[in-house]
């Protein structure tokens, strides 16, 4: 098989750039080691930046979105007893739209569905070669045959754990790392969320977030240990313990009922440099993670294509490489500051086991400020609703 980008993912990273190339007139080929039911059954996050719907809008995959959204203007700081709304609408112009990225997934496999474009579910062993050459191609098996693409550019958007990353040479990538000392209890209910908007909640017993799919669909979390296993919350302590973490008005109104899924994630920040290897690209969770405090990992995965598409776009419409050539450095710039968000978020909301008292108070003061302090207050929303791309 020949193509000009051969997609090793077929998450959102991967859809959208295939639809992003095939708007631009560039032929490309998804492989997916998955099954496609498998891919829509991963539970992730579910808000979006203004900017990741225009994108949606751009590839004709964001009418669902746009009428089944919920488009929300502000969010909600609890601490010391208290709510304090931050209007994101009010400082910035700009708005975020809850939306699961299941959804997204989804709407982006029907557009790439309609278009008659090509996906290979169920890909095994798939591995990038030659990317440091001007013949690249990907090899997998299918169907228990060995095939092969060739093909100008690879695009790696198979997340942290997949091959593009793996295949670099330790010596021409650096990473970066840190692993926080806790992770997220989530859970997901048929019932009405507590407030129309988010709510993060700084509490001594640790972090707490009231968040939503949908308004008959709520998601919540708490912080926990990382020795914790699921069997250890039944859904009776795990809403004993989320009541216990809001504000009275708050823990008054919480509608409790079974959980239809509950998962413990990790904390971590993560980042890979450079996001170019000859003629492959890095995109999405396989070049960083970031902790999902601040709902940015989504939101750069389209950030990441967009810049990406857009380099492919003028080396093939302009026979130029400048986009190419400049595009580790512009990603990883909007990269890092949504890791520096993401981390600043984490770090004054959860409760850490190695800050004592005085880190506590530290973050009650932090949150004070940001409260009181217009300025504050707006720098939390400019890097809240995503920074220009």
């Amino acid at each position: 098989m020949r193509t000009k980008v051969a997609i090793i993912g077929a998450g959102p990273a991967g859809l959208l750039l295939g639809q992003l190339l095939h708007t631009y007139g560039i032929d490309n080929v998804i492989l997916e080691r998955h099954t496609p039911d498998y891919v829509l059954g991963r539970i992730r996050a579910g808000l979006l930046e203004e900017g990741t719907v225009a994108l949606l809008d751009e590839v004709g995959a964001g009418a669902r979105a746009h009428r089944e959204g919920l488009v929300h203007g502000g969010i909600e700081l609890a601490f010391g007893g208290q709510r304090h709304r931050i209007d994101l609408k009010a400082a910035t112009g700009k708005t975020v739209t809850i939306y699961g990225q299941t959804e997204v997934t989804l709407d982006l496999m029907n557009a790439r569905r309609a278009a008659g474009l090509t996906t290979i579910y169920e890909a095994t062993d798939v591995r990038p070669h030659d990317f440091d050459t001007d013949h690249p191609h990907v090899s997998y098996v299918a169907d228990g045959t060995t095939c092969e693409i060739a093909c100008d550019f690879i695009a790696g958007c198979d997340g942290f754990h997949g091959v593009s990353r793996a295949s670099v040479k330790p010596s021409a990538i650096e990473t970066f790392e840190r692993v926080y000392p806790f992770g997220w209890l989530g859970i997901l209910s048929e019932t009405v969320p507590v407030s129309h908007e988010l709510i993060y909640s700084n509490h001594p017993r640790g972090f707490a977030l009231c968040t939503m799919r949908s308004m008959r669909r709520s998601r919540y979390y708490v912080q926990c240990s990382l020795d914790d296993h699921i069997d250890q919350w039944p859904d009776e302590r795990f809403w004993d313990e989320l009541k216990r973490r809001l504000d009275r008005e708050a823990a008054d109104k919480l509608v409790t009922g079974p959980s239809i899924e509950k998962s413990i994630a990790p904390l971590r920040s993560f980042v890979a440099e450079p996001m170019r290897f000859g003629r492959m690209f890095l995109a999405g969770d396989a070049a960083h993670i970031v902790p999902p405090t601040g709902a940015k990992g989504l939101n750069l995965a389209a950030s990441d294509v967009h810049y990406l598409s857009q380099a492919l776009q003028e080396y093939y419409d302009e026979k130029s490489s400048a986009g190419i050539d400049a595009y580790s450095e512009k990603a990883l710039s909007r990269v890092w500051k949504a890791v520096r968000f993401s981390w600043w978020m984490t770090s004054i909301l959860h409760k850490f086991p190695d800050t004592g008292t005085i880190g506590a108070r530290i973050q009650l003061a932090e949150l004070d400020y940001l409260v009181d302090s217009k300025a504050a207050s707006a720098s939390l929303a400019e890097n809240y609703v995503g920074l220009p791309f």
